[in-house]
Parts: structure tokens; C-alpha cells; sequence
């Protein structure tokens, strides 16, 4: 069976000395990697005794291992005692394939527009209550932030986090801010869950959102969610953002029109149905 990178360079006991400087600092956490490494690569489930021949470890420290895997359902047990991969790992599986999916998907479809080169133009994704950003294209306005990949915002105070926010069935949203709203940005920030529900009301209603100040101040931001093939919920977000300075109402109605176009034709790059982003109501 072959051996996973991490099971080769450290197939020895990861707490012993060793010459390379390099290696990670959790012995813990690599130990565990080679666990799921192994169960992953064989085509039968494996026993402990599997495992402390394939990995080098202490049989005594893999029963411990082996039993906080199964209780994070990283590892099912089966009857008999052996070992096979649990449900949640497909939860990073799928987590991994959608955010590299529509991060593909999108840059190819901003190499091919001519919309809003002139702007900032993020991408991002919906965890929790956060925001977490996948790509940005930053324009030359002095916004007074610059994007970056892997930045995380509360989503009630920013245009993609409400746009996907919309998406979700109304009581999911209340659970979400059960204990209350993240603390606010900027003055303009939405101050109750109350408002918060007002506003992706509207988001629906009109199909884009609008972050109007609350995640910076002078800075205004349109959104509009994005679908994958599944569709039941957003898979992610696009949002362009000017200076409050630049938007009257006539401008912002085209902008916020513009973005939901532009997150439909990423929306059809995923799979999505073609009426998935007009059909989203509250429920």
C-alpha cells in the first residue's frame, strides 16, 4: 500500500529528535493525518493492528487516536472493531471541491467580461456567520480597504454575506444571530436581527444587496448570490464596490442589476438551473 507524503517523512516516532527543520510542530496532528492517510488509501477497512503496522505508532497511543477520530466521525467503527472513513469527511471533501470549483469558474469568466474592471469585485463564501473571501480584483478607487483572499467579515454588515444570507430559509437565519448580531462595523451597520431580516427580505424581493456604508463608511457595495448545480442555497457571492460618492439611485439600481447578471452567467458556469437565481423567497 503506498504510503501518504506525511506517512514517509515521518514514519518514525514524530516526537524523537530529527535533522529536518522543516517538519510540522504538532506530532499529534501528523499522527492523525497518517491515520486517515492510511484508511483512505486502503480498499478494506483496517484494524489497529493494520494501523500501528502501517504508521509506526504505539498501538497504545493509536487506541486513543483512533477513539477521538470515531467520536469527530472523522472514523467509523465497524462491528468487529475495524476501521473506515467517517461521514464528516466528506464535508471538507465537498467544502474543498466547491470553493476551488467556483474560484475556477470565476476567474475564467472575469478573463472574459468586460464588466466592472474598473471596481473592486470580490468573490467569497458563506461560514458561519462570516464571510470569507476567495478572490478579489481591486480597483483603483481608495476605498480605504483592500480585499484579500482568505479575509473574514461578519456577512450582516457586507453585500455578499447578505446576498447569500438571503438564500437561506428565514428560521435558519435566526438561529444563526440567535445570541444577537456580530458587533457593528460602522454606525450604518444593521442594528437589530429584526432589520437584518427587513433587508434580505428586500434582497430577495429586488434579486441583488446592498451594503450601504455598514462594512465602510463612504464605501457603497451591490451583491447578488451564486448557485451551484445542488441550488438549494447559495454556493458563494459576487460583489463590486464604489465610493458612496459615485452612487445615486438611478446608478445603483443598473449596478445592482449588473452584479446579478454577472452572478447568473457564474451561476450557469456551476450548473445551476436556469431559473435557480430568480426563485429565491423567503421560506
Amino acid at each position: 500500500m503506498p504510503k501518504s507524503a506525511y506517512a514517509t517523512a515521518y514514519a518514525s516516532d514524530p516526537d524523537a529528535p530529527g535533522s529536518a527543520a522543516s517538519r510540522p510542530t504538532s506530532p499529534a496532528v501528523v499522527r492523525a493525518v497518517q491515520v486517515l492517510d492510511a484508511i483512505a488509501a486502503s480498499s478494506d477497512p483496517l484494524t489497529l493492528a493494520d494501523l500501528t503496522r502501517l504508521t509506526g505508532a504505539p498501538k497504545s497511543s493509536l487506541h486513543g487516536m483512533c477513539d477521538t477520530l470515531v467520536q469527530l466521525q472523522l472514523v467509523k467503527r465497524l462491528p468487529g472493531g475495524a476501521m473506515a472513513l467517517g461521514p464528516h469527511v466528506m464535508t471538507w471533501a465537498n467544502a474543498f471541491l466547491a470553493q476551488t470549483q467556483i474560484t475556477e469558474e470565476f476567474r475564467a469568466l472575469w478573463d472574459q467580461t468586460d464588466a466592472f474592471h474598473d471596481a473592486t469585485v470580490t468573490l467569497s463564501m458563506l461560514e458561519g456567520d462570516e464571510v470569507v473571501y476567495l478572490a478579489c480584483q481591486n480597483g483603483d478607487r481608495p476605498l480605504g480597504v483592500t480585499f484579500r483572499i482568505g479575509m473574514r467579515l461578519p456577512a450582516p454588515y457586507t453585500a455578499t454575506g447578505k446576498a447569500m444570507l438571503s438564500t437561506l430559509p428565514a428560521a435558519d437565519v435566526q438561529r444563526l444571530f440567535a445570541d444577537g448580531l456580530p458587533p457593528p462595523l460602522t454606525r450604518a451597520s444593521v442594528a437589530s436581527t429584526d432589520a437584518l431580516a427587513a433587508e434580505l427580505q428586500q434582497v430577495r424581493a429586488i434579486g441583488y444587496s446592498v451594503d450601504n456604508g455598514q462594512m465602510r463608511e463612504g464605501m457603497t457595495c451591490f451583491g447578488a448570490p451564486v448557485f451551484d448545480a445542488q441550488a438549494a442555497r447559495a454556493a458563494g457571492a459576487i460583489a463590486v464596490s464604489y465610493l458612496t460618492s459615485e452612487i445615486d439611485t438611478v446608478t445603483g439600481e443598473r449596478i445592482g442589476q449588473q452584479v446579478r447578471a454577472l452572478a447568473d452567467r457564474l451561476s450557469a458556469r456551476l450548473g445551476a438551473p436556469a431559473l435557480a437565481t430568480h426563485t429565491v423567497a423567503a421560506r
